[in-house]
């Protein structure tokens, strides 16, 4: 291995901006004068209060979030999420409709019977081993709310757009593709997100609610799992994890006012996307996508080689020529590259070349 940093392409926790490390390193031991790590100053100082506060102000500026969201950090992850969700929104006689696109959205589906809620699966793609995104589903208009899950990240799918649910509000999991593209509010009654993807380290979930419906939620649930508890508090009922939030400011104000927002972001992440397709497409039956062309993730870029022992070569020739984090994930194999907003176009170029090569020698 190298000294240097390799090109990242592990599917989460992922690549950080180098500037953000950069940024954290400084201030790593000594925090705006403070005498005090980032990592040691009290939640309550007017230190935090303000690396909160910016960090909220940036993910409404960049996702152009009106009043009627509150911005929320919750301990726990997506894995949580999936249990809050039905906890929250799903009372005594209420269902809720689900679309089964693979493991992450088959967990939350897992965690809502639990509980013993109302689930009423409308569209799956399990008939495929979930290698494309649903097209045809009827929803409940009388539906508490309709679930999601944005992107795949095991299977390399993504919903290029929501569907249309009348009136029932869309609740989605973003784990892996938040603030990667432009996002149309319309419809969305609450999206998560695990931090460790795409919009910084592990140790918290982004949450976005809107706030009517935060009347919904039974006044008997235990006040660390109710969002009304995190909504009334800022996020500060308890310790929050500030080094997490701290790193999401930074890589914020990195989207912002490096990258140029969302839409310059949205179209570095279609390129990134493009070069490695573009290679898989062209090939000789050497490599192999596993998503359905129109159902193609432009996060998490899956494919097979001709037998698992040239997959395993490939992946450890890649790490010799310093690209870390292509194995697949273990219940499906294969190879995937992750390709999110902090791996650069350059990283993926490198690895296309390298794919090109690659087949050129074992093909």
């Amino acid at each position: 291995m190298t000294t240097q940093r390799i090109h990242n392409f592990n599917a989460g926790p992922s690549a950080l901006p180098l500037a953000v490390l950069e940024e954290m390193q400084k201030s790593l031991l000594n925090y705006k004068g403070s005498g005090m790590s980032v990592m040691e100053i009290s939640h309550r100082s007017h230190w935090f209060d303000e690396i909160l506060e910016d960090t909220i102000i940036r993910i409404r500026r960049l996702l152009d979030l009106g009043p009627e969201f509150d911005v929320l950090f919750i301990q726990g992850g997506a894995s949580l999420q999936f249990a809050m969700v039905p906890m929250n929104f799903l009372g005594q006689g209420d269902s809720a409709d689900f679309v089964d696109t693979g493991t992450w959205s088959s967990k939350a589906i897992a965690e809502a019977k639990i509980q013993n809620k109302t689930v009423r699966v409308v569209a799956s793609s399990k008939d495929r081993n979930y290698c494309y995104i649903p097209k045809s589903m009827a929803f409940d208009p009388q539906a508490a709310f309709v679930h999601l899950t944005s992107n795949n990240t095991i299977k390399g799918t993504q919903w290029h757009g929501f569907p249309d649910t009348g009136q029932v509000p869309i609740i989605t999991d973003m784990s892996s593709d938040i603030l990667s593209r432009p996002m149309d509010m319309t419809g969305i009654g609450m999206i998560y997100a695990g931090a460790q993807k795409n919009i910084g380290p592990a140790g918290v979930a982004l949450v976005i609610i809107r706030k009517d419906l935060l009347e919904r939620i039974p006044e008997t649930l235990p006040t660390m799992l109710s969002y009304k508890t995190f909504a009334q508090n800022n996020s500060m009922f308890n310790t929050p994890p500030c080094f997490t939030i701290y790193a999401i400011q930074l890589v914020m104000t990195w989207l912002e006012d490096t990258c140029g927002g969302l839409d310059a972001v949205g179209k570095v992440n279609g390129e990134k996307a493009r070069l490695l397709y573009e290679v898989i497409d062209q090939s000789t039956d050497f490599y192999t996508g596993t998503a359905d062309k129109d159902s193609r993730s432009l996060m998490n870029v899956t494919f097979r080689l001709p037998d698992e022992g040239l997959e395993k070569r490939f992946v450890e020739e890649a790490l010799k020529h310093e690209m870390g984090g292509l194995k697949g994930h273990k219940s499906v194999g294969g190879c995937r590259a992750s390709i999110y907003n902090a791996t650069t176009l350059y990283s993926v170029s490198v690895l296309a070349d390298f794919m090109k090569h690659f087949e050129a020698k074992h093909g």
